[in-house]
């Protein structure tokens, strides 16, 4: 009894502290708000069910970021119509204030749109390095290696470049 109370207690402990990561998650892999509940709901089932094998040598943060991007790309292969527009990252990153121009706006839901068209292994990277994440950190959620994250981002940032060259034409 006492083990399943305590359980209860860190589940809600874990989910109070990282339900950022998985409303960030949700955005980027979902074009709705009901989607975005579906999905935040379904990434919270699978943190509960792997809760009890959880492993501290690992950070929370980077366990959650596993699960939750390993249930979103499972959700959005399973949901996805052949739609192919693009829904924004997250909250900070489309913050802008009403006083910044419509350049910058527009540059951003660019961005947005662009890493919305990745493959979703770059998806989920880009997403993970516009957290701040560091290479290691991205390496260890993604399961890839340190070097293949740098030289990922490396092209993923040339090949967003590009793109905004050719628009801007």
């Amino acid at each position: 009894m006492k083990n399943e109370i305590e359980l209860n207690h860190q589940f809600k402990k874990i989910i109070d502290q990282h339900k950022g990561i998985l409303f960030r998650i949700a955005r980027t892999y979902c074009k709705n708000e009901n989607d975005w509940q579906d999905l935040i709901q379904e990434m919270t089932i699978q943190i509960w069910r792997s809760l009890s094998k959880y492993n501290n040598q690992f950070a929370v943060s980077t366990w959650v970021y596993r699960i939750a991007l390993n249930v979103a790309i499972s959700f959005y292969r399973k949901n996805r119509r052949g739609d192919h527009s693009y829904v924004p990252l997250s909250d900070h990153i489309s913050a802008i204030d009403e006083e910044q121009d419509f350049e910058r706006k527009e540059q951003l839901n660019l961005l947005e749109q662009f890493i919305c068209d990745l493959n979703d292994l770059d998806k989920a990277l880009m997403l993970l390095y516009l957290d701040d994440k560091s290479h290691a950190e991205i390496a260890e959620v993604l399961g890839i290696s340190v070097s293949n994250v740098s030289t990922k981002v490396a092209r993923i940032r040339e090949k967003l470049k590009k793109r905004f060259l050719q628009k801007n034409l």
